[in-house]
């Protein structure tokens, strides 16, 4: 069994896992392996903590995840204290079920090699660049989460070993070639249809609605017609991007700027390194020891990448001689950065101690810095310059916006007048339906506000960056019940299309018993072979053909409700082919599987849950 554990731990789906995995030290923060002391629990798994701590972190780094994935939306949905509620719900649920994989793989006894984790490091898009593995970009992912080598190695190994359990899960999972196969067969199934269409356009024109059954039908259906509260806005907006749209810069302004900062217009200078790695563990005396022993066998005229190959502990590199690839100044850490910015090409430092261990650097290439020509940066430079003239204008005219649009609160035409921009309004809108920029957090509560409301001017409310407006209401409809005239033409108008729709209903079922009589005269469109994902005949009644059923004996015909009214549907054949496509049995019974695998992976956790201890303290 552990073999197959092991092997199944090789496969495509356990590198998709990976994914997540390396997302969730971002995710739960290296507190999740570093423990969580006498802090205030959130949960407790079978005795193991998930601190306060370690909630809170995830739930942010959830929350900018929905940020980045939703973005204008989703400071409207935050507004909603229950649905920021159910973020962290979620959150905390996904840690439980954290805890429970590894818990449940610790004693199964499963484990994961150094072969594997190196693998799955290489293998990982993250510290990858162009699609080779680059060691520069990891060491600096690792610095900025926290990790030395070492810890990320062990983190990786706990974390690859929980996975090894559910990667057996999800790879025992399979959908039964028959199964899949009778299924694709279903899906590819085409029918032979005649049908007719019945109108009910035509129909309205003859039917009539009394005041009586308009009435009515406002009163017993009162809650189509709330209106939720709404506003309409004057407003002054001050923004450094429309400002800078209104400056002019010329070329001997431009090339002025690029003489005074070409220092900005330089690429930085690169350096091509390679180090060997002696890793510093409890024993620091003998690592210590160890890379200096190196450095006299590199004095002494020994080759640097055979001593690499042999001696350095970083296993991704060593095989390479040592190569760590191209960078910056500032991208390494800082005594490993200062040691190799001191050498000279070809030349190799002394020992140089940093979190990692004992590092032996050696320079083997430069690529110094050069300015880029003027005329290619000329577009960029205009654009900056405008851009630094517009905010120091926006700076200067903000505190007059404010001190006006404060001083004279029931206009905002003395404000308009003291930053020179125009009072613009808005159309009525709800807090539902807000549109950008009235949706931002600030200004939509700024607008309902009982002090606008009143007919004040708001504060300056920030938009965006060096972006700000102020409001103040032009129209203000309150909540509540929208009056019976100015819905009265809508539920006419509704309820004559109701009456023409139940007449086209009625004259397409006649024309239905007529078709099952066997009356030749009602004129019916046919289609052969019409597919389930047919683009040429309306959805409604391909959907309606798929449900019939074709009769052994007599016409198999029904009634279909379409968009612009009723058609008659006729089935004169089902064609079901003697092989579905071998392309859509393939993924037909990969998406089987997957969705099995779900299904399993959410009874695992279940079954886990049902036989554990978990206690939330800081729901009781």
């Amino acid at each position: 069994m552990l073999d197959k554990l092991r092997d199944g731990a090789q496969s495509i789906v356990a590198k998709v896992i990976l994914v997540l995995v390396i997302l969730s030290f971002a995710f739960a923060g290296v507190s999740s392996y570093m423990g969580s002391g006498s802090e205030t629990a959130a949960a407790i798994v079978n005795g193991e903590k998930i601190s306060k701590a370690e909630l809170d972190q995830a739930y942010q780094s959830e929350r900018n995840r929905l940020q980045q994935q939703l973005g204008d939306m989703f400071d409207t949905l935050a507004a909603n204290d229950s649905y920021l509620n159910s973020v962290k719900q979620g959150v905390l649920q996904r840690l439980v079920a954290q805890r429970l994989i590894n818990q449940a793989a610790n004693e199964l006894g499963l484990r994961a090699s150094d072969e594997q984790i190196k693998e799955a490091i290489r293998n990982e898009s993250a510290f990858q660049t162009a699609g080779t593995f680059d060691n520069n970009r990891y060491l600096s992912i690792l610095r900025q989460m926290g990790y030395t080598v070492s810890s990320f190695r062990d983190a990786m190994r706990g974390d690859m070993t929980r996975n090894q359990l559910v990667n057996a899960l999800v790879a025992s999972d399979f959908a039964l070639k028959g199964e899949t196969e009778a299924l694709a067969k279903l899906q590819a199934q085409t029918r032979d249809i005649r049908f007719t269409t019945v109108d009910a356009a035509p129909f309205v024109a003859n039917v009539s609605v009394s005041d009586d059954e308009v009435s009515k039908y406002y009163e017993d259906n009162k809650l189509q017609f709330q209106r939720p509260e709404m506003v309409s806005l004057e407003y002054i907006e001050l923004s450094a991007a429309a400002l800078s749209e209104t400056i002019n810069v010329s070329d001997s302004d431009a090339k002025a700027y690029y003489d005074e900062h070409v220092a900005d217009y330089q690429t930085k200078e690169k350096r091509q390194a390679a180090h060997i790695l002696i890793e510093a563990t409890t024993d620091d005396a003998a690592a210590k020891a160890k890379a200096e022993e190196l450095v006299k066998q590199l004095k002494a005229g020994a080759d640097y990448a055979e001593l690499a190959k042999k001696n350095s502990q970083d296993s991704l590199t060593a095989d390479k001689g040592g190569e760590l690839g191209w960078f910056e100044a500032g991208v390494m850490d800082p005594a490993f950065d200062s040691a190799l910015f001191a050498l000279n090409k070809g030349e190799v430092s002394d020992v140089v101690k940093t979190p990692y261990g004992y590092h032996i650097i050696k320079l083997l290439d430069v690529q110094p810095s050069a300015a880029a020509p003027f005329e290619t940066v000329k577009a960029q430079i205009v654009q900056k310059v405008k851009m630094d003239k517009a905010v120091n204008e926006f700076y200067t005219l903000q505190p007059k916006l404010a001190d006006t649009s404060y001083e004279v609160p029931d206009t905002l035409e003395e404000a308009a007048k003291a930053v020179k921009l125009p009072v613009k309004t808005t159309e009525l809108f709800s807090k539902a339906d807000a549109p950008v920029p009235f949706n931002a957090p600030e200004v939509l509560k700024a607008a309902f506000s009982d002090d606008v409301l009143s007919g004040m001017n708001s504060n300056v409310l920030d938009v965006a960056d060096n972006d700000v407006m102020v409001v103040r209401v032009k129209q203000h409809e309150a909540a509540g019940l929208k009056p019976f005239a100015e819905v009265k033409d809508q539920i006419a108008a509704s309820l004559k299309q109701q009456k023409a729709n139940e007449q086209a209903k009625a004259k397409a079922e006649a024309l239905l018993a007529a078709v099952k009589a066997g009356d030749t005269s009602v004129a019916l469109e046919a289609h052969k072979a019409v597919a389930r994902n047919a683009s040429d005949v309306d959805s409604a009644i391909v959907a309606q053909a798929f449900k019939m059923a074709k009769a052994s004996e007599g016409l198999t015909a029904d009634v279909a409700q379409v968009a612009t009214g009723y058609a008659v549907v006729v089935v004169d054949g089902v064609n079901t082919p003697a092989n579905a496509p071998e392309e859509l049995v393939s993924g037909l019974q990969e998406r089987l599987a997957s969705q099995y695998s779900q299904a399993d992976y959410r009874a695992l956790i279940e079954l886990l849950k049902s036989k554990a201890e978990i206690t939330y303290p800081e729901a009781s």
